[in-house]
Formats: structure tokens, sequence, C-alpha cells
């Protein structure tokens, strides 16, 4: 397991006074970043190659929210790889070792240059290792889609919403996704489906759902095809 020790601080604050989702979202990447950079596969060195990594699939279950100053254990390790795809777990512990967040993901590794999937070799994914999946409900990757959807109004992508690989980033679009639910609606669980990437400028479509277990939201481009898909409980 990778970890790395941190303290929340009021910049990752909500209205609340608690970290906000999206700081949730932010330690969860930045923990599978760090590692890649202190085994020597960070963004730099996959640019060289021209690879990346991309993600697929967020599951992400919040137990509690933390409070300002509260100190946290931000971890992540691999459990699975397979042809083209890696599988990865994360978790947020406070200082007493309770699980604050339990996380799955689906990522896999992507030609820069040809715009392609491509398959793993040891090269790529040696050096990160595989221990055991940790212990959480997990959910299909695939979310299903209502019928009757309602359709909000159009926004361009803008420079904040990109990342290094120059598309908006995967955190991104689950913070689109929360500006079309309630604001006192908590989120408990998160799941994200990534299905093509946008890029600046490019037009968002969003297209909304409210059922008795949350929201689901889809973010799509003028043809009706999704960047990607949002579920909110």
């Amino acid at each position: 397991m990778y970890t790395f020790k941190s303290r929340i601080r009021y910049s990752e604050l909500g209205q609340d006074g608690l970290l906000t989702l999206n700081g949730v979202v932010n330690y969860l990447q930045d923990c599978s970043t760090f590692q890649s950079e202190d085994i020597g596969l960070g963004v730099s060195v996959l640019q060289e190659r021209g690879k990346s990594w991309m993600l697929s699939f967020w599951q992400i279950d919040i137990n509690r929210y933390p409070a300002l100053g509260e100190d946290i254990l931000v971890g992540t390790w691999a459990y699975d790889f397979s042809t083209m795809y890696g599988s990865r777990n994360f978790m947020i512990q406070d200082s007493r070792g309770e699980y604050l967040v339990k996380a799955n993901s689906l990522w896999f590794l992507y030609d820069v240059v040809k715009m392609r999937p491509i398959k793993v070799t040891p090269e790529d994914v040696g050096k990160y290792g595989m221990e055991e999946k940790l212990d959480m409900e997990y959910i299909p990757r695939k979310i299903h889609i209502p019928k009757d959807l309602k359709q909000l109004e159009t926004f361009p992508v803008r420079r904040c919403h990109l990342d290094t690989n120059h598309h908006v980033n995967n955190g991104q679009y689950i913070q689109m996704a929360l500006e079309f639910v309630p604001e006192d609606f908590k989120v408990k669980r998160v799941r994200a489906e990534y299905k093509k990437a946008a890029f600046l400028e490019d037009q968002i479509i969003p297209y909304f759902h409210e059922s008795p277990d949350g929201y689901t939201i889809i973010l799509g481009d003028i043809k009706g095809i999704a960047y990607a898909v949002i579920e909110l409980q």
C-alpha cells in the first residue's frame, strides 16, 4: 500500500465546514499520482513514452467527511492488472484508523500518439505490485441510464477544467454534476463512468434524473454522446 498523511485545510472546506466531495476526489487522485512519481512512473516519464493512464470508472463510498484541521491518512494500491486494464483501491482514514472513504477504480493504459488503448507490460506495472482487494461493497461499473431525462443548459469546457493531459480532469466531471443537485444534498456514494474525453471549448449538454436514491447526471456532447455518466447517492 502507498500512503501519505495530510491535514484538512480551510481551502478544502465547503460551506458546512467539512471537506468537499471535490476535495475527497482530489486526495484520491493525488495519492495515485504521488505513488507513480515515487516509483519512477510519473507524468513526465509516461509523456516521454507516449502513454497515459486513463480512468474508466470510480466508485467512492463516503462514511464521513472530515473537518478543518483533522489529520488523515490517504492510501492506494493496485489489486489486478489484465490486458490493458488496472484495478485500484483507495482509502482515507482518520487519526483513529477509522475509514472515512473507501473507493474502487478501473483504469486503462492509453497510447496518446495513436489515440487508442494498449496492453500493459511489466515495464508499465511491475513496480506497482498488487495487494488484496479492499473489504467494501463492489457495485457494477455500468451505470443505468434512465429514460426520463431532463435536458439542462449547455455550457463550455473552460481552462480551469483541464489537466496535464489537456482534457477535462476526472474530478471536474463530478464537480460539474454537483452543480445540478440541491446544495444540502450530502453525497455518500459516487459512481462515475467515463466514456470519452472533453477538450477546451467543447460544449457539454447535461441531462438530469432524480430518483428516491439520488441523482444521475449525463454530461454529453452536441451529438448526444456521453463524456461521463455520474451517479450521486
